[in-house]
């Protein structure tokens, strides 16, 4: 399944809605929004510093984080970035395929 380390800031709107809410709350909106698309929730961290917030999620394809993290954006209430996170194993097959490239200049 793939994963995805998701950052997320929250807007004004948004931090408003976690001050009355709390982060409980939100991690169980997080477990039910990406369960709705197949997925599954690893890890909820809140943070300081260039985003509040960081979940590790597996989703059963990149079409169903597609729709997820759009969405969420929609609402106006987060912006967020999701990076694909590969495996070990995945990594030693990627160095195994065989690539034809030619650098720039050569």
């Amino acid at each position: 399944m793939p994963k995805y380390l998701v950052q997320t800031t929250y807007t004004p709107e948004g931090t408003k809605g976690l001050l009355a809410e709390g982060g409980s709350a939100r991690r169980a909106a997080v477990e039910r929004v990406v369960a709705s698309c197949g997925g599954s929730l690893e890890a909820m961290y809140f943070a300081y510093g260039d985003a509040d917030l960081y979940c590790i999620v597996d989703f059963p394809d990149h079409l169903s984080m597609a729709a997820v993290a759009m969405t969420v954006r929609a609402t106006g209430a987060v912006q967020s970035q999701a990076t694909p996170l590969l495996a070990v194993e995945e990594i030693d097959e990627a160095v195994k395929k065989i690539v034809d490239f030619r650098p720039p200049g050569s």
